[in-house]
């Protein structure tokens, strides 16, 4: 293993940045939280985790975090993630997502830190032009959280072309499930996730399931996605990590995925096989430039990096997710 790290984690409350955090303990490395809890929770920082409450924006506290914490590396996951609503509101996304990440950046280059992992995401390609989608493929975002995504991924690049400084960009495909032990899961109310909104269903808190679009070119017509676990996920980030770490030359910008993918209709029918239950589907019409099918090539995380997924099964990632969704219900009391 490489050395102990101190590690600040931003958006560490929320879903997929709690998950990092477990990662990074469970890997001997030392995590530091810093989240404005506009959509994390606190509750979800395991006990002794350093964490502060605030915002990327605000550089003199990230500063302070940096020197105080003598951080090593940053993993960056704070940003917003909701495609209709960065279409409805497009500076928010600029502001949160790009801007905000400027002066995120600025501060790391400042503060010596020589290491940053990227939560980027598969919106970048846009509508591709065939799938498995590969890192080479053009980026032609089709919405403002894509486009904002890709600008970071731009800074990124230049900053490490100019400074003492490496990167790695994860483009993350349809993420989902939870910590298997039961430590941390998806906890937002409203969240948009298929599966999230699959066992919520199950377990009575909603009537039906949306199913957007019945005639694309799949083979039951309904639209074909890469679901990653979020711990498979979780773990790519420290490997991904200590990578740069060993080679601090380099820079990687990778697809995170399975490499193959599960219809609405087939994640669906894994959700009643888990809860022995019959969802009901609502048929509705096609969203806006959701492409038929977007699939990873996921060979070049895999041969660079060695990761390996543990937990490539649809039914244990219900699984999971359903189990966190009754977690969820004990602590709120319902």
């Amino acid at each position: 293993m490489t050395e102990k790290l101190n590690v600040l984690v931003t958006g560490g409350a929320g879903y997929i940045g709690s998950h990092a955090v477990l990662a990074l303990l469970d890997s001997g490395h030392r995590p530091v939280v810093i989240d404005n809890l506009v959509t994390g929770f606190r509750w979800v920082i395991p006990d002794g985790v350093a964490f502060y409450e605030g915002d990327i924006e605000d550089q003199a506290l990230f500063a302070k975090i940096l020197a105080d914490e003598a951080i090593d590396a940053v993993m960056h996951f704070a940003g917003s993630i909701v495609v209709p609503e960065s279409v409805e509101n497009p500076l928010k996304y600029y502001h949160n997502n790009t801007a905000k990440t400027r002066a995120l950046i600025e501060a790391v280059v400042a503060g010596g830190v020589r290491h940053m992992i990227f939560s980027s995401t598969a919106a970048t390609y846009g509508i591709p032009q065939s799938s498995p989608v590969r890192e080479d493929m053009p980026t032609l975002p089709i919405n403002p959280y894509g486009t904002s995504k890709l600008m970071t991924e731009f800074m990124l690049r230049d900053v490490a072309a100019a400074h003492d400084f490496n990167y790695c960009a994860l483009r993350y495909f349809n993420v989902a499930g939870a910590d298997p032990e039961g430590r941390s899961g998806q906890s937002t109310v409203g969240a948009t996730h298929l599966i999230k909104i699959g066992v919520e269903a199950a377990l009575g808190k909603r009537e039906s399931v949306s199913v957007f679009g019945t005639d694309y070119a799949t083979e039951d017509g309904t639209g074909v996605r890469d679901y990653i676990h979020v711990s498979d996920l979780a773990a790519a980030h420290v490997i991904a990590l200590e990578a740069l770490v060993a080679d601090p030359e380099t820079s990687h910008t990778l697809n995170c995925g399975y490499g193959h993918g599960y219809s609405v209709m087939q994640v669906l029918d894994a959700i009643d096989r888990v809860t022995n239950k019959k969802l009901v589907r609502k048929m509705e019409g096609r969203r806006a430039g959701d492409p038929d099918s977007l699939i990873s090539d996921n060979s070049a995380i895999k041969a660079r990096f060695g990761w390996q997924p543990r937990y490539d099964d649809l039914d244990k990632i219900v699984r999971h997710a359903l189990a966190w969704e009754r977690q969820l219900d004990e602590r709120r009391g319902s």
